[in-house]
């Protein structure tokens, strides 16, 4: 038994879990600010694992690991309220904080993301790209690692021509496209200069309708490690977080509008895959990768879907408006077209991850 496969795997499950549970405990503490009684919080759907209650709540571990959910009083959609429960009832409370129980879901997310990116910065400090055509890694079956360039390598000339930075080796690879290249490097280890013949590969992880083709030969810029304050980190936390959700919420208005594929969309199988394989490479990759996941949580859940949490704010916003709900029969429709969408999008999204698997 290869017990560093399943410290990877704790690990992943423990990212996936606090994850979750952060997002929940969001609604939860809110709720109870508000007032609004909670009957049961969980992680997970389906049938009770374990759990315990304690005074009104239940807490409680279900079966299938792909969410989680806080069960209030009064929040489902026509639910009959006893009139002795109407106090602590959610659909009882005012719009305003039936708005912000259900924002800190997503909030809760964005918060510890920002959270997660400073705290790695301040612990591991900046990578900072060196301009110069060093060789910071070598992809696996690429046509640098065929060649024999290895990592700490110079790249001292492509193609007859000398190179001083990174951006110069860079262009003349695009340059030299799929034709047998000449690239001369100076080894790290023996620091004697040898000339090794390449073939660029076109990447295949770019757009189908790219304006340019790319290729690349497999290698990766060097870095140094650059030691940073708490209030840098702070900083750095700040913006890596609002640079993610930009980057998120552009990719979704591009998927919306058929800029980029449905195949391009991963799901659960797809998340763990690349959680592993930062597990792997380390704690500092893992908690980057789970800062990233809770913004893509956070926007995810704020598209204005009846079912998810945008869905629900997007009818309290009118309500604020006109001054009354929507009619029952509305929520109920919007209800049903929202948990098709979801479907739908669930259905898509194991589709591609059982497909990457096959292939």
């Amino acid at each position: 038994m290869d017990f560093s496969n399943i410290a990877i795997i704790l690990q992943v499950v423990i990212v996936f879990g606090l994850i979750v549970f952060v997002h929940e405990l969001g609604h939860f503490l809110v709720a109870k600010w508000a007032g609004v009684g909670v009957e049961r919080f969980s992680l997970g759907f389906g049938p009770k694992l374990f759990g315990k209650r304690v005074g009104e709540t239940e807490y409680m571990v279900s079966a299938i690991p792909l969410g989680g959910y806080v069960k209030m009083v009064g929040e489902e959609v026509g639910e009959a309220i006893d009139p002795a429960l109407e106090r602590i009832s959610f659909s009882h409370k005012p719009v305003g904080k039936r708005f912000l129980i259900v924002a800190a879901g997503p909030s809760s997310n964005l918060f510890w993301a920002f959270v997660i990116f400073a705290v790695t910065f301040a612990s591991f400090g900046v990578n900072l790209p060196l301009d110069t055509p060093t060789i910071g890694g070598v992809q696996e079956g690429w046509p640098a690692q065929k060649a024999g360039i290895e990592s700490g390598d110079e790249v001292l000339s492509v193609g007859g021509t000398e190179v001083k930075t990174w951006e110069d080796m860079a262009k003349l690879i695009q340059q030299a496209q799929s034709k047998e290249t000449q690239v001369v490097v100076k080894k790290k280890v023996t620091g004697q200069s040898v000339t090794l013949a390449v073939t660029p590969k076109l990447r295949d992880d770019l757009p189908s309708d790219a304006e340019e083709k790319k290729y690349a030969i497999g290698i990766m810029q060097a870095s140094q490690t650059k030691t940073v304050s708490v209030g840098e980190a702070v900083v750095l936390g700040a913006e890596q977080t609002w640079l993610w959700s930009k980057l998120i919420t552009v990719s979704l208005f591009k998927l919306f509008r058929g800029e980029v594929s449905a195949k391009e969309l991963g799901g659960p199988i797809l998340i763990a895959q690349v959680a592993g394989q930062q597990a792997k490479l380390g704690l500092e990759y893992l908690l980057r990768f789970a800062a990233i996941i809770n913004v893509n949580l956070a926007i995810f859940n704020l598209l204005p879907i009846p079912v998810l949490d945008g869905g629900h704010l997007f009818f309290f916003t009118i309500e604020a408006i006109l001054g009354r709900p929507l009619s029952l029969r509305s929520r109920e429709m919007a209800w049903r077209v929202g948990f098709f969408v979801i479907i739908s999008l669930i259905v898509i999204v194991f589709y591609n991850d059982i497909a990457r698997l096959v292939g």
